[in-house]
């Protein structure tokens, strides 16, 4: 059985941990916070005092970190995981971060011999825990065979998007572009139906039986009706810096993201009002210019 190793033990990486855990996989892990490699230990993993510690004798090493830059530390800075890894290992990077910060660590881990996975992943914490989540995979077939059980451990659909790193990480930023302007255009409606005297639950009612409703509409809609705006899995912090990412993308690219644009401001209201809340709490902020509150 390979050994693997997680680099990144939050609400996400704990959850891969342990589907890896147990698949068979002796996984070893490190996070700065020393908690949460306390919760590695006790889900039967073990837990390193560096990155290159954990990736020692590693032979695939996912990276589930928050941005590009905790990423590149990880993995290329002192005590970082590529001062052990050995050549043929292969490091998969299922954060979400820039094409341009994945494409940028490409060469360095070639160069001693260190194959690389391009795949972020969606499906929240919900799909961590579960094993469920959706892959988002650019590598040469090849190598994404060679990494394939692992991957299906952690995943319930593996889609193999591109052959050139940086296809997974703009594969990933097309869909935050719709996710989060779906979150934007539900938070708007529900808002709209408090202030225009609209039971909230006749409202959530019509849209889950129209084409609208979606279960990505029933989760955002439930938690902001049942004013769950913490310890839902998913962080505010989290979805502003993806839509930062898929406007950096468009930029880059020359392509016009009006909606995503507007999403992003009203995140970027959310987090300055609710850093440390979830993604709901962007609705509390258009309540309060509204002036009514959104309930069952």
């Amino acid at each position: 059985m390979k050994k693997a190793c997680v680099l990144g033990l939050g609400q996400m990486g704990i959850g891969i941990a342990r589907n890896l855990i147990e698949a068979g996989f002796p996984t070893s892990g490190y996070d700065i916070q020393g908690d949460r490699r306390e919760l590695l230990q006790r889900s039967g993993g073990q837990a390193a005092d560096s990155c290159a510690a954990a990736a020692k004798g590693a032979d695939c090493v996912f990276v589930m970190v928050l941005n590009g830059g905790q990423a590149r530390q990880a993995l290329l800075g002192e005590g970082g995981a590529l001062e052990t890894l050995a050549p043929g290992s292969t490091v998969i990077m299922t954060a979400t971060i820039l094409p341009s910060e994945v494409r940028a660590l490409e060469d360095p881990l070639a160069a001693a011999g260190v194959r690389l996975v391009d795949s972020p992943v969606s499906g929240g914490k919900a799909g961590a825990d579960d094993g469920t989540l959706t892959l988002m995979a650019a590598a040469p077939p090849s190598v994404l065979d060679e990494c394939r059980h692992a991957l299906e451990e952690i995943s319930k659909v593996i889609h193999h998007v591109g052959t050139e790193i940086g296809q997974g990480q703009s594969t990933k930023a097309c869909l935050q572009v719709l996710i989060g302007c779906v979150f934007a255009g539900t938070f708007e409606a529900l808002v709209l139906g408090a202030n225009s005297g609209v039971s909230g639950r006749k409202l959530f009612d019509v849209i889950m039986s129209s084409a609208a409703g979606s279960p990505l509409v029933e989760t955002c809609a439930r938690h902001v009706l049942d004013r769950a705006f913490t310890n839902t899995g998913s962080g505010i912090r989290t979805m502003h810096k993806d839509l930062g990412i898929c406007l950096n993308l468009g930029r880059e690219s020359g392509t016009p993201l009006f909606a995503t644009g507007a999403a992003q401001q009203m995140f970027q209201a959310g987090i300055s009002l609710f850093p440390d809340e979830d993604n709901w709490a962007v609705a509390k902020w258009l309540e309060e210019i509204a002036g009514a509150e959104t309930s069952w």
